[in-house]
Parts: C-alpha cells; sequence; structure tokens
C-alpha cells in the first residue's frame, strides 16, 4: 500500500507545473499592460546588452511577480512571445 501512496504522490506533484504554466499564460493574456511594461524594461535591458534571458531580467520579473526564478523563466518567455518578439 505504501508503494502505492508513494507513486500517486509523485505523480500528482508532476501535473503540478502544468497547471502552473497555464495559469502564467492566463496572466499574461488578461494583463497585456503589464506586460508591456516588462517589454520595455527588457528592451531597457537590451539597450544596455543585457539579454532577456539572463539571470538579471529573471531576478526583475522574480521579484516583480513574485515568482520563483523558474516560473520567472517561463513568464518572460509567453511576455516575450505574446506581446515583444522583438527582444533579444
Amino acid at each position: 500500500m505504501k508503494p502505492l501512496l508513494f507513486l500517486l504522490f509523485l505523480f500528482s506533484n508532476s501535473l503540478y507545473p502544468v497547471y502552473s504554466q497555464s495559469n502564467l499564460l492566463e496572466s499574461v493574456k488578461k494583463n497585456p499592460v503589464e506586460a508591456i511594461d516588462i517589454c520595455n524594461k527588457f528592451r531597457e535591458f537590451n539597450s544596455k546588452g543585457i539579454s532577456a534571458n539572463s539571470d538579471i531580467a529573471i531576478e526583475y520579473v522574480s521579484n516583480k511577480k513574485k515568482l520563483t526564478p523558474v516560473n520567472a523563466e517561463i513568464f518572460s518567455i509567453y511576455v516575450i512571445g505574446l506581446h515583444c518578439p522583438d527582444i533579444i
């Protein structure tokens, strides 16, 4: 019985990132003004030679949105893809 419960626990945790990614995408879609604000910050970083994928940019998003670094990176990818594809 314990091995079955352990497997169920592992399986349930593996589904969590899928839900969180969906929620992140929805938040980008529902808040275009906020996403464009982040795009402008990414453009500012780009003008200084800093990539939107850099640790500095990810830390900025993480702090601004109160996300883990992994979720901040996913959020950034969604923002760039939907609102500012010119960002590097």
